[in-house]
């Protein structure tokens, strides 16, 4: 096309259809000739399921809501569609078939032709049926390795795009502060270091599939009390800023996040729905986010049903925008009619709406849906006949064969091993007894939002729609010379002790007993770990104490497996098993990487996210507490955990030595320079997991005893060694003072080259010099491991 057909085209456009024309130009126009109903109608969802013919999406009736019109509805326009795929089972390709014709005639309903962002859940792999159910975030902290992180999520953003979703409501960035919650699972780990960065790799994964991620729960979700899900948020405001909001700042500054959804919780009185400070004075004023801030489902209603801080549905949709709350999910509630009339009255300021608007048109207009060639036809669709539904099916595949290789790499860097006297790796054992509630089970791998576990549960008969083998199944693979005695012993947590008496005779007539426990996932009370499914204790649920304890009196070595998601008070099993293998959810691959790590096919590499505890009733506790935080004389209760965050052996031995400074000393806007050498002195190749943590013995406010500021893995065959060199920014000693302003003091450090958080290898004191520096949100926020091949 010449120059001069292009600039004709271009003029018979509106405005804002004109893909030349700057953002800003394009969103002001399309404003400034809207109504305000038709405004509105842009800062909604309506929850939608895909129709398994390939018609148009339905709306799904939540017991929250009323029913959906969208005949009365569309001729306004329709700012989202909720969860698409993640409702009800469909084939993939009739999905994105469904989506397609209803976003058709979404933009044809509307006077200015624009579509709905459709979005869905993301998780632990895109929440659809037949979509690969990969190893949950517990487990992303668990391999301390970002660059895998952010490949997988590259992989479920390519799934989710390629089928005509636009956003995706994920990753987690809470912080575990309690494990009893039930959505530990959905979390990276105890350690916002940790959160940070897997969180931002996740996020730039996703990002650079064209696939908007959704930062959440913005924040303090974690902190709830007691560990329940829903209840108010015990933190001050400095366990906020420091440990509670850096996973986001990470993901807002260095992942490229375009979305941020509210957290439920309220935080000394002030719900997050209704908090300016929080959704527009700290994420927009002072971190600069330029995305779209989404309510969690029925958030702002809340303020008016759960939170009581506003009277009536136009006050609680008020409240949210000024908030800067700019998305009503998952339906519309308070955004639509309350909101118009508010405004038409002089309650609610049009300018809010704008302000929210703008943000909303922006990024469909950087989505590419508001262009003169957009076209609701998904790629995943491209060359095919929709006319011909029957034809699709089975065409689109969102669990290939690298998805499976990645979901396969990801849990087996997961697996860790916590204890283990020298029975591991099996050698060719003649007679396995395998016991427990999740030897058999083939969904024991899968988290409370895999589709099979979120949405599947509910639909009796389907099938699973991926390939889900059993911990049984993948043993006897694993051990085809072996002669496997399976016995159930006792369910998740039905307390059923029937099995007792064969499970022991089975351990006794064996030369190895293994037994899977753990968990069972689930939603508000369906099960033992997920949404919902918090826990009074750290018992492991059910009988499943009861069974362990019995197989360990069997005279037989014991090897613990724990398919969970979150970690448990594993009693008299910490100090007699022959050995623990701990594995968070690890998805439709983890069986074949636990057993792997059992024969010796894979050698463990995963630390753990979060501490294991040695008592159950000794929560809330994390390793970043303060010195009055560990244990003392003062109190009778030990909270020192049986195996603490970062903890995890290998089938080979490393040795780590020979450490030097550049110098002890640096100013407070300085940095230093460690240099060290790790060494393979094993029989095998193996990776080590270096640990970087900073001890502050003397600050202005009370410090934890150590924490987490850099991490690397360092893979090495038998005999090989690595000088590694870590470059350190005085910056990272920084923390909230006193004054609320985030400081570097000058004074001694420690800085602790570990294994985990409580076994440091090589230590060095360093001091900064000169006076304390204040610092923001662009300060450095990361060590730097450069690895090199260690001279003789």
């Amino acid at each position: 096309m010449n120059a001069d057909v292009a600039a004709e085209n271009a003029s018979a456009l509106s405005l804002w259809n004109d893909p030349t024309a700057p953002v800003d130009a394009r969103v002001d126009a399309l404003i400034a000739a809207m109504t305000l109903e038709e405004k509105t109608a842009q800062l909604v969802g309506v929850w939608v399921g895909a129709a398994a013919d390939g018609g148009e999406v339905a709306p799904h009736q939540h017991d929250m809501e009323e029913a959906v019109d969208l005949d009365a509805l569309l001729p306004t326009g329709l700012g989202q569609l909720t969860r698409p795929f993640g409702t009800v089972p469909v084939d993939p390709a009739l999905g994105a078939l469904s989506l397609a014709r209803t976003q058709a005639r979404i933009a044809a309903s509307n006077r200015f032709g624009i579509p709905a962002l459709a979005h869905d859940e993301c998780l632990a792999g895109f929440a659809a049926w037949g979509a690969t159910a990969y190893p949950v975030p517990l487990s992303w902290g668990a391999a301390f390795d970002p660059d895998l992180v952010r490949r997988m999520a590259a992989a479920i953003g390519r799934d989710m795009r390629a089928v005509g979703v636009h956003q995706g409501l994920a990753p987690v960035l809470d912080v575990v502060r309690d494990a009893r919650w039930g959505r530990v699972e959905e979390t990276i780990g105890e350690d916002p270091y940790l959160v940070g960065t897997i969180g931002t790799a996740y996020v730039q994964g996703l990002e650079s599939a064209g696939i908007v991620a959704t930062l959440k729960h913005f924040a303090g979700y974690s902190a709830s009390r007691a560990g329940r899900n829903l209840a108010p948020a015990s933190m001050g405001p400095r366990e906020r800023a420091d440990v509670l909001l850096p996973p986001f700042e990470m993901a807002v500054r260095e992942g490229g996040a375009r979305s941020v959804m509210n957290a439920y919780t309220d935080t000394d009185g002030v719900p997050s729905a209704a908090d300016e400070s929080l959704l527009t004075g700290l994420l927009r004023d002072t971190w600069g986010f330029e995305g779209t801030v989404v309510a969690d489902y029925f958030a702002v209603a809340f303020l008016k049903t759960l939170h009581g801080v506003a009277a009536d549905w136009a006050d609680a949709a008020g409240t949210a925008l000024h908030a800067g709350i700019d998305v009503e999910l998952p339906n519309v509630k308070t955004y639509g009619a309350p909101l118009t009339e508010a405004v038409a009255d002089g309650r609610v300021p049009e300018e809010l709406v704008d302000r929210a608007l703008r943000r909303v048109l922006a990024q469909k207009v950087e989505l590419g849906l508001l262009d003169p060639d957009w076209d609701p036809v998904p790629a995943a669709l491209d060359g095919t006949d929709p006319d011909d539904p029957e034809a699709l099916r089975g065409r689109v595949d969102l669990d290939s064969p690298d998805n499976r290789a990645l979901a396969r790499t990801l849990a087996e860097e997961a697996v860790v091993l916590l204890g283990n006297d020298g029975t591991l790796p099996l050698a060719r054992p003649r007679r396995i007894a395998l016991i427990g509630p999740n030897a058999d089970e083939p969904t024991a791998v899968l988290g409370c939002y895999s589709f099979p576990q979120h949405i599947g549960v509910r639909h009796p008969g389907t099938p699973l729609g991926i390939g889900l083998p059993s911990l049984r199944e993948t043993l006897t693979a694993e051990f085809p010379d072996a002669d496997i005695t399976y016995v159930r012993g006792t369910g998740v947590d039905d307390g059923d002790l029937s099995g007792l008496d064969e499970a022991v005779r089975a351990a006794r007539e064996a030369d190895v007993t293994l037994v899977a426990l753990g968990d069972r996932a689930g939603l508000f009370g369906r099960g033992t770990s997920g949404e919902g499914c918090d826990a009074e204790t750290l018992d492991l649920p059910g009988a499943q104490q009861h069974l362990l304890d019995a197989l360990l009196d069997a005279g037989t070595p014991v090897v613990t497996v724990l398919l969970a998601g979150r970690p448990y008070a594993l009693g008299r099993a910490v100090t007699e098993s022959a050995a623990i293998v701990q594995s968070f959810f690890p998805g439709e691959e983890g069986t074949h990487a636990i057993a792997g790590a059992l024969s010796g096919r894979v050698n463990p590499s995963g630390r753990l996210p979060v501490g294991v505890p040695r008592a159950p009733g000794s929560q809330p506790g994390t390793y970043l507490g303060a010195p009055l935080a560990h244990a003392n004389d003062a109190s009778s209760v030990d909270p020192t955990p049986a195996f603490p965050f970062g903890h995890g052996l290998s089938y080979t031995r490393f040795d780590w030595s020979d450490l030097t400074a550049d110098a002890h000393e640096a100013p407070t806007d300085g940095e230093f320079m460690l240099a060290f050498t790790v060494r393979n002195t094993g029989d095998r190749g193996g990776t080590e997991v270096v640990q970087l943590y900073l001890h502050d013995p003397v600050a202005s406010v009370v410090q934890p005893v150590r924490r987490l500021v850099g991490y690397t893995r360092v893979t090495l065959d038998a005999g090989e060694a690595r000088r590694l060199t870590v470059t350190i920014p005085a910056d990272l000693a920084a923390f909230t003072g006193r004054d609320g302003r985030r400081v570097v003091e000058p004074g001694v450090l420690e800085l602790r080259l570990s294994a985990s958080s409580a076994d440091p290898r090589l230590t060095t004191d360093v001091v900064l010099t000169g006076v304390a520096r204040h610092v923001d949100h662009t300060r450095r926020l990361h060590a730097t491991f450069v690895q090199k091949p260690a001279t003789a």
